[in-house]
């Protein structure tokens, strides 16, 4: 069995981060491994609470897995300091880590900054230039280009420059009222438009999580990088056709696998 290992934090109510990553790598057939950066008090309404881990014993989590389970694929969701950032780039390099998916979690859908300026830089410096593939959305396409992204050409120009300053494929997901469902892959020089329809469905908690793990569990079964982006979107669309709502807030998609059974071969 192919094995995938997420980087990230945890997310209290399940929809999101650790949780949503380790759902999604199980339904895409992968046995999922977890090295957590953070604890979250948090639901579909916001973050209430963060406990950040020490970098020491990120480290430690991650040479446990790497020296016993070695990942197929790696997905990094936010890592909000210098510190951290610096850890998981360094282990990543001493045990040559393949197929890296990196969800630059920088910008919040009500567009707050999520990382100081300084975590952005060491972030830029370690951490990107060792993907395989980087997952922004629209603000963090802006952030990592210096460009306002406002069209589709905008966002073409945006995943050029990000992938030709760090020599990586750059998968840049629309939303934020431009190419709701159109997703931009660009690599070597080339692109290729992911199109699909707008579903209106307000349970989006842990979509880009959701998207940046099922990238990283198909890379670990062989899949090519176009095949791996074209599986997750569908496996993505899936989630949000199922309409599922489980409370108060935004239910978190991921249960939608949770309670159906759902499975991706």
């Amino acid at each position: 069995m192919r094995t995938a290992l997420s980087i990230a934090g945890s997310d209290s109510s399940g929809g999101a981060g650790i949780q949503a990553d380790i759902k999604t790598m199980t339904a895409n057939g992968v046995y999922a491994m977890s090295a957590i950066t953070a604890l979250t008090a948090q639901n579909t309404t916001g973050v209430q609470g963060i406990l950040e881990v020490p970098s020491e014993f990120l480290a430690q989590q991650i040479d446990s897995v790497f020296t016993d389970i070695r990942p197929d694929a790696v997905k990094i969701g936010m890592v909000s300091s210098v510190g951290l950032i610096t850890v998981i780039a360094e282990k990543l390099r001493q045990y040559q880590a393949v197929n890296i998916v990196v969800d630059p979690v920088m910008v919040a859908t009500s567009g707050s900054r999520l990382i100081s300026e300084d975590a952005v830089d060491a972030l830029k410096q370690h951490l990107l230039p060792l993907a395989t593939v980087l997952t922004p959305n629209i603000p963090e396409a802006e952030v990592l280009s210096g460009m306002k992204v406002r069209s589709a050409e905008d966002m073409l120009a945006a995943a050029r420059h990000i992938s030709e300053t760090y020599h990586c494929a750059v998968l840049c997901k629309g939303g934020h009222q431009l190419n709701d469902a159109n997703d931009l892959l660009y690599r070597d020089g080339n692109h290729h438009w992911f199109n699909g329809k707008r579903i209106d469905n307000p349970n989006t908690h842990g979509t880009g999580c959701t998207l940046s793990s099922a990238i990283a569990s198909n890379l670990a079964k062989g899949y090519d990088l176009y095949a791996a982006v074209e599986r997750a979107k569908a496996y993505i669309s899936g989630a949000l056709e199922e309409m599922l709502d489980l409370g108060e807030g935004s239910g978190p998609i991921n249960h939608v696998f949770a309670v159906t059974g759902e499975y991706v071969r």
